[in-house]
């Protein structure tokens, strides 16, 4: 997608994720960004729901589960989150992610800043079968670029994950995968401390923007809008035992009706339908 057509299309709301980021820097500083502290092996559950629906269910949540620590620093509750996709040029695990390959896994690099001093995170988020397992490694922004080229991880002043970093970098040789989409959302997130670890998160504000570029930012141009967040909320309910009975009882409630969600596979399909990607992908009906 070049650069006029990013702007020409560029559809993102007005109130801006990258200045809202900035106004709450120094909240956010007496807290290690981490974001999503959860759940390395765990269940996840999925639903598109209104704005109505989630004001209702949020309510509803907050009698069993506290906002989290980032929620919590945030004036309205919710924070920002960018993470840079990878993919082959054949798009190979969006694909497989549109037709719900049981076994398959996802490359990307998650930020909750544009500031370059504070981390990045590399993530593989792995599907088997109904469980999802996702290891993480800290980075630092200026290390992104050589890492995605190949390069070993230089020497750092924290305690490195050389192993997860190490695993990535296999996993982008044996597709050739590169930078594929930006995806940034606001998420409100609330979780629980018990044994059983259940977290329920709502993102709003979804968008996305074509990119090759090795570069995990929140702010910039050329940002599109998702369909999933152009008519409602997605909410997801993330566990890692049982699902406990409250929250059974909200489904039956609300009528939630689950359906598979990728904001990645999404936002490359919907970049494809509007002639920005090639090659292009087939559509997949969600449900």
């Amino acid at each position: 997608m070049t650069d006029n057509q990013s702007a020409k299309r560029d559809s993102t709301p007005t109130r801006s994720i990258s200045h809202r980021d900035s106004r709450s820097d120094k909240k956010r500083k007496s807290v290690e960004l981490g974001g999503d502290r959860t759940l390395g092996c765990r269940y996840e559950l999925k639903y598109h729901i209104t704005e109505s629906t989630a004001a209702a269910i949020a309510r509803y949540v907050g009698h069993y589960l506290e906002m989290d620590r980032y929620s919590k620093l945030q004036r309205k509750g919710d924070y920002p989150i960018v993470s840079l996709y990878l993919d082959s040029a054949d798009l190979q695990l969006c694909r497989e992610s549109l037709r719900g390959l049981k076994n398959r896994f996802k490359l990307r690099i998650r930020s909750y800043t544009d500031e370059p001093e504070y981390p990045r995170f590399f993530e593989i988020k792995r599907r088997l079968n109904t469980v999802i397992m996702k290891s993480r490694a800290r980075v630092m922004d200026k290390d992104v670029p050589a890492l995605l080229a190949g390069l070993p991880l230089p020497p750092q002043e924290f305690k490195a994950d050389v192993d997860t970093i190490n695993q990535f970098q296999l996993y982008i040789d044996s597709i050739q995968a590169r930078p594929a989409v930006l995806v940034r959302y606001m998420r409100q997130a609330y979780e629980g401390d018990s044994s059983n670890r259940v977290r329920v998160t709502f993102d709003r504000e979804l968008a996305y923007k074509i990119t090759r570029r090795p570069e995990v930012r929140l702010g910039g141009s050329g940002w599109q809008r998702n369909p999933f967040t152009r008519t409602g909320v997605v909410l997801e309910i993330k566990f890692t035992g049982h699902f406990p009975a409250w929250l059974s009882d909200m489904v039956k409630y609300f009528n939630l009706r689950q359906r598979s969600i990728s904001k990645f596979a999404s936002s490359i399909e919907d970049s494809c339908m509007l002639g920005f990607c090639a090659p292009q992908v087939e559509s997949v009906e969600y449900g």
